[in-house]
């Protein structure tokens, strides 16, 4: 009886700890694979996102590209965000949130408020910005002109006066495919703000 009890106990504690096990083994599978949250710090998205803004990132897309030997190359336009390739020797901001405005091989022109790209396609340049409608007519700082690397992305923030954006026109520089976490999904919270992207 003495055995059975302890048995009994023995067999009730492994499937707590089994339980406790599974659970967080799912829980790096989910967030190292399949969706991460973020925070939003800082002005440099607003007007589409702002400091305290809670955001799901989706990371299948990166996940199954990976998986196929490939690196993943978002949509133009499209909210995402990356490991700050300059974290180690910045020390903040470990993961930031941008827009994407160009892809490798392409030429980024900003200059008198205005961004253009050029590319194949496009020999006279194009306003990445018309393709969103949270950037048209915006107004933009700076004075660039670069060739996006192999393998890289040009970024911006949304808020491109002055210095309100560290991105891909000002220090920053361009980021790497494989530093990308994912396209943003949902905006979380606020609740009131809820939205997908």
């Amino acid at each position: 009886m003495e055995s059975e009890k302890k048995q009994s106990f023995i067999k009730d504690v492994a499937g707590i700890v089994l339980f406790f096990v599974l659970v967080f083994l799912g829980y790096l599978f989910i967030n190292g694979f399949v969706f991460r949250s973020f925070n939003v710090e800082g002005p440099s998205m607003e007007q589409t996102l702002y400091s305290g803004d809670k955001l799901i990132v989706n990371k299948l897309p990166v996940s199954f590209t990976h998986l196929t030997g490939n690196a993943y190359l978002p949509a133009r336009g499209q909210v995402i965000v990356f490991k700050n390739p300059s974290y180690a020797l910045m020390g903040r901001d470990e993961y930031i949130v941008k827009r994407v405005v160009a892809f490798p091989g392409e030429k980024v022109v900003v200059l008198k408020g205005k961004v253009t790209v050029y590319n194949n396609s496009h020999p006279q340049g194009f306003d990445p910005n018309a393709l969103t409608k949270d950037q048209e007519g915006a107004p933009v700082s700076g004075d660039v002109e670069r060739t996006v690397a192999k393998n890289e992305i040009f970024v911006m923030g949304d808020h491109r006066q002055d210095n309100f954006s560290f991105d891909s026109r000002n220090g920053l520089g361009t980021i790497p495919l494989n530093d990308i976490v994912g396209p943003v999904g949902l905006r979380i919270f606020p609740f009131q703000d809820f939205r997908g992207f």
